[in-house]
């Protein structure tokens, strides 16, 4: 699934591809990818409409349009791309979005997780999927105080306190791994159980591996592609994630993979307490 740093790199592609151009018509090629409100009602919405910003909160792309916004999630293998009318579909293109210049934003999913919901200007934050979302990792009002005070509150595993979106949104199996690789803290231990010390490294490096991995376009691991169809290239930096069995860069042992509340999660036993 793409985390922070993939769906910040589509909105930073969409943002340069598709701000100011004009919604002709939409087609609906699968209708359960439009959960709110029904195709119908959901397309007749966008015409007329035009893209003035793409947004992002969490996981989820926002696109701000005349008087709607757009809220979308890409899940397991959702894309977007921009493309010629004349060119053909290809397959798995679910939604398509007519612009009056001959050009089309098509969105292709082959898992078919994909979804998107569209309100009133404004009032998105209101309701599902955007009404109960965490702390923005990247945001300048994500201080250590605030991360320290979350993680301070809870007697559960790192791991999965990092994963809960009702807490901190986006960052994801792959770059928590590498966060906590980089903390040197092992992802069972019990949040409250973290020194300050250990608070404010794993603090940093949630900070610093977040940015490095958008700087690189985020982690083409599967399937993963902006906007224009080109991979990212954080994967070559990963230190722990997918590297079962490797030597630690650190230590030199070998890397362990366990699963830790139903995820592959890749620790070094020496390195991380």
């Amino acid at each position: 699934m793409p985390e922070l740093p993939e769906v910040e790199t589509v909105r930073r592609t969409l943002q340069q591809l598709i701000v100011g151009k004009r919604i002709e018509r939409v087609t609906v090629r699968l209708a359960r990818i439009i959960q709110y409100p029904e195709p119908e009602p959901f397309c007749h919405a966008l015409i007329g409409q035009t893209f003035r910003e793409v947004g992002r909160r969490g996981k989820f792309l926002r696109f701000l349009l005349d008087d709607v916004s757009l809220v979308s999630h890409l899940r397991m293998e959702g894309r977007y791309g921009v493309y010629d009318s004349s060119e053909a579909v290809e397959t798995h293109t679910h939604v398509i979005f007519h612009f009056d210049d001959n050009t089309e934003l098509r969105y292709k999913d082959v898992r078919q997780f994909g979804t998107m919901h569209l309100f009133p200007l404004g009032s998105e934050f209101e309701r599902p999927p955007l009404l109960k979302l965490g702390q923005e990792p990247l945001d300048p009002g994500f201080t250590l105080a605030l991360f320290s005070k979350i993680m301070k509150k809870r007697s559960t595993k790192i791991k999965p306190l990092l994963l809960n979106q009702a807490y901190i949104v986006g960052i994801g199996n792959i770059y928590v791994d590498e966060s906590l690789f980089q903390a040197r803290i092992h992802p069972e231990r019990i949040a409250n159980s973290l020194t300050n010390v250990e608070l404010k490294r794993l603090y940093r490096s949630i900070i610093d591996i977040l940015t490095q991995a958008v700087e690189a376009g985020g982690s083409s691991i599967k399937s993963y592609v902006n906007g224009q169809g080109e991979m990212g290239m954080f994967q070559q930096q990963l230190l722990i994630y997918g590297r079962k069995q490797e030597p630690c860069s650190r230590c030199g042992g070998p890397i362990e993979k366990t699963v830790v509340a139903g995820r592959g999660t890749h620790y070094c036993p020496h390195c991380q307490h």
